[in-house]
């Protein structure tokens, strides 16, 4: 994969990308906010007014910030140690593509999409933290 940029600077873009990530299913909650006369006054009271599709947002943006934390934390892993690869860079993609389809698969109550993006997503940063031991 020939890229502009050097693989270390991969993994920096890729982590500014799933920061953004987190924020996807969120459109889907604001939506739901503004289509069905939401008081925005007590946010967190109207919660069970909610259509099901934006509870389910909701809890996949609140999953988003915990995996991404991991994420994180792999990237670094691989950044500061120098790792970095075009195989490091597939991770990353992998990463970034599952957990797009996580969400989507969670929003839209497809447990097994969700199920298995999971699973993705956290091979993904098991092999990021794998590799940033030169393993």
């Amino acid at each position: 994969m020939n890229l502009p940029f050097p693989p270390s600077q991969f993994l920096l873009y890729g982590l500014a990308i799933a920061a953004g990530l987190v924020y996807f299913p969120y459109i889907f909650v604001a939506y739901a906010r503004i289509t069905n006369n939401y008081d925005m006054s007590a946010p967190r009271a109207m919660f069970d007014r909610l259509p099901d599709y934006a509870k389910r947002a909701t809890w996949a943006h609140q999953n988003s910030f915990e995996v991404f934390i991991l994420f994180t934390a792999a990237a670094l892993m691989v950044y500061v140690t120098g790792n970095s690869s075009t195989y490091t860079n597939l991770l990353v993609v992998g990463f970034l593509g599952s957990r797009f389809l996580f969400s989507v698969g969670y929003i839209a109550d497809i447990p097994i999409l969700r199920s298995l993006m999971w699973a993705v997503s956290m091979t993904a940063i098991a092999s990021l933290m794998t590799r940033s031991f030169g393993i």
